[in-house]
């Protein structure tokens, strides 16, 4: 390697560094088809599971998201909250980044991309009709298929009756 190729490294090191150039999570989705997404589906842990579908093009989804978002602050030792986002690929770096970006979310957010719903939206839950918001609670001992839309007080109540 000779010293320009050291002095690039270097001044590409310098600008990472500094924040002139930026490589931020934030910009990254995780995008999943439903066999990458069936192992959050399981209790892996003693903690209680809230997964929440949804999509940015969907009002009931947005208007409840801080919901979910105050369930993880407060619960985080013993509630794993995801998100699971259905927007469109076509609308990824259009809408779904610049929300994520806005909204600065805390809780894991997974992008599904699988075409094929009515096969896994049945596996999900057999009444699941593929209407969202759609959210799963479950522990070791216990699933919950609700297909509504939350209020935040209706959530942590659903969440408490899992946790006592």
């Amino acid at each position: 390697m000779n010293s320009y190729n050291i002095l690039l490294i270097f001044k590409r090191f310098l600008l990472i560094s500094f924040g002139v150039l930026s490589f931020s999570c934030e910009n990254e989705l995780q995008v999943i088809n439903f066999s990458q997404l069936e192992p959050y589906l399981r209790p892996s842990s003693d903690k209680i599971h809230v997964v929440n579908f949804w999509a940015t093009w969907c009002a009931p989804c947005v208007k409840e998201l801080p919901y979910f978002e105050a369930l993880h602050h407060k619960y985080k030792d013993r509630v794993e909250v995801i998100l699971v986002n259905l927007d469109y690929p076509t609308q990824y770096e259009s809408r779904l980044k610049p929300f994520l970006k806005k909204h600065k979310l805390a809780s894991k957010v997974l992008v599904l991309n699988d075409p094929d719903m009515n096969v896994w939206a049945a596996k999900i839950d057999p009444k699941w009709d593929g209407a969202i918001p759609v959210t799963l609670i479950y522990d070791k001992n216990n699933w919950r298929f609700f297909d509504q839309t939350f209020d935040g007080k209706t959530l942590e109540l659903e969440v408490l009756n899992f946790l006592n």
